[in-house]
């Protein structure tokens, strides 16, 4: 009686693992079906990632327009510093104006129809901050009034004068606003690449985050094929008796963990594709994926080297000599605050005046001007002294800070340099890491086919080898993130061992 309960129960037993095993292959089928619909769509490098952010990035854009604007408003001013020429042509004005004449004691209305024409030649000179204008003006106007009788007169004059005006005793403000202006072109060009270089470390390490989660997924898919497999073992073993039933529904559930591990970690990987498409400027209805083949990559580095590239050629710095720059130049402003200046001008000129047009210069007038003009500031109740004062401190401040930051650039270069060194010795470990967690996998797996392991002791191993795995691939992305930020700290690349400011430069003349 009792060997025919345990004959049936065997029999319901295989039954169910039959059923299960059924069921977990229909499993296994599915979800390589949904992985292949969920791995449709363009695969991006990070080469082409990158030219898409830079295309399409707003900061970059908006870094973009600044920089054209700093660009357009030096050419402006650059074009002000050439001859100007400029018309101004009246044909035809009357007026009539009724006045009293003190001579006659009676009012007289006067009549007056004039045409005139003035031509213009403007030249700022730079070097001086003076200015050189030539004049042509031409009228004529017919007058009348009821004093002559209503007699009408008509009269032709042409006036050509050459004037100079001359500031004298004060700065060139013409040279200090170019220069002006060339500080600002080139900290938008320095701002420019300083945001390429931080929009390539941003869509860089989403990138390899990316390619981090879905070398995951595959390193679970190979878990969870290991699952399937010891299951497999685990249900032969069962219906041969081997192996009591509890170790298949364990089995199974180790199945179960390993399916929900690598389902959670598909949507993840989709989330992290949806901000990856925002960072990018992408539409989230696009369809993308990253393909990367991320390989050991070890790189000799010469600390020395690197500091000096990066102190001699970091933009930051240069951006706090241009800001240095124009304290200076706040200390000029502040030191011409009522100040003693003169101005001189000159003026020389020829004016004509005869009823016939022919015979304007018959009798010409000659009209000169030299005036010295001075302006001198008598009491100012220490405005400017304490104008001067508010500005070298902050030369001071300026220059405090230029300090400081080569300091931080400094010790970021040392720290980025360890940090690579550091990724080196990571990437020793896990590869040998691996090796030994495959031998122990193996060991274990074969103890388990044998009956001397159980499933939960073999699920252990095969977590331990998966982990392994990714620490390889996080090792390798976190060395090539490493090899990225020394190349943005000193602006040296190692892997091409090139310089990468005539990548800017060459960037900053398309731009131009």
């Amino acid at each position: 009686m009792k060997r025919s309960i345990r004959h049936d129960l065997k029999q319901t037993n295989g039954s169910i693992l039959r059923k299960k095993r059924g069921l977990v292959s229909v499993l296994y089928l599915i979800l390589f079906s949904i992985a292949g619909v969920r791995a449709g769509g363009e695969e991006l490098t990070l080469e082409m990632a990158l030219n898409i952010a830079f295309q399409n990035s707003p900061a970059i854009r908006q870094a973009s327009l600044q920089l054209e604007i700093n660009r357009r408003n030096l050419w402006a001013e650059q074009a002000g510093l050439k001859s100007q020429f400029s018309l101004s042509v009246t044909p035809y004005r009357t007026s009539s104006n009724r006045v009293f004449s003190e001579l006659t004691s009676s009012y007289n209305t006067q009549n007056l129809t004039r045409t005139s024409t003035a031509f213009t030649i403007r030249q700022p000179i730079k070097w001086t901050d003076a200015e050189l204008r030539v004049t042509d003006q031409f009228n004529w106007q017919e007058s009348s009034s009821t004093f002559t009788g209503g007699v009408k007169e008509s009269t032709f004059s042409n006036s050509l004068t050459v004037s100079l005006s001359q500031p004298l005793f004060t700065y060139n403000r013409t040279k200090m606003q170019i220069k002006e202006l060339e500080f600002a072109l080139e900290n938008a060009q320095l701002a420019y690449a300083i945001q390429k270089l931080q929009i390539e470390r941003q869509v860089t390490q989403q990138f390899l985050n990316l390619y981090y989660s879905r070398m995951s997924i595959q390193i679970s898919q190979e878990e969870y094929k290991n699952a399937m497999e010891s299951l497999d073992i685990i249900q032969s073993m069962v219906e041969a008796g081997i192996t009591a039933p509890e170790e298949f529904y364990q089995a199974d559930i180790t199945k179960d963990n390993s399916l929900a591990s690598l389902e959670d970690k598909r949507m993840q990987h989709q989330n992290s594709l949806d901000a990856f498409k925002i960072l990018l400027g992408l539409e989230l209805e696009d369809m993308i994926d990253v393909s990367a083949d991320i390989q050991k990559t070890i790189v000799e580095v010469d600390l020395e080297k690197a500091i000096d590239h990066g102190l001699e050629n970091r933009m930051e710095l240069r951006q706090m000599d241009i800001e240095l720059q124009r304290a200076m130049h706040d200390l000029i402003v502040a030191g011409a605050e009522n100040e003693f200046k003169a101005s001189l001008n000159l003026s020389f000129g020829l004016t004509g005046t005869n009823p016939q047009f022919p015979g304007i210069y018959d009798s010409p007038n000659t009209d000169r001007l030299i005036a010295l003009t001075l302006d001198i500031p008598l009491f100012d109740w220490g405005q400017k002294k304490h104008h001067l004062a508010a500005t070298r401190a902050q030369i001071e401040t300026v220059k405090l800070s230029a300090d400081e930051e080569l300091k931080n650039i400094k010790m970021e270069i040392r720290e980025a340099y360890r940090n690579l060194m550091n990724q080196k010795r990571q990437i020793e470990i896990a590869e040998k890491s691996i090796k030994n967690a495959e031998l122990t996998y193996a060991i274990n797996l074969e103890r388990y086919r044998n009956g001397d392991l159980s499933s939960k002791d073999l699920q252990f191993y095969q977590l331990q080898l998966s982990q392994q795995k990714l620490s390889l691939v996080q090792a390798l992305i976190n060395n090539k993130l490493a090899l990225l930020d020394l190349k943005i700290r000193t602006l040296w690349d190692f892997e091409a061992n090139r310089s990468i400011l005539d990548e800017i430069k060459d960037v900053s003349e398309q731009e131009d």
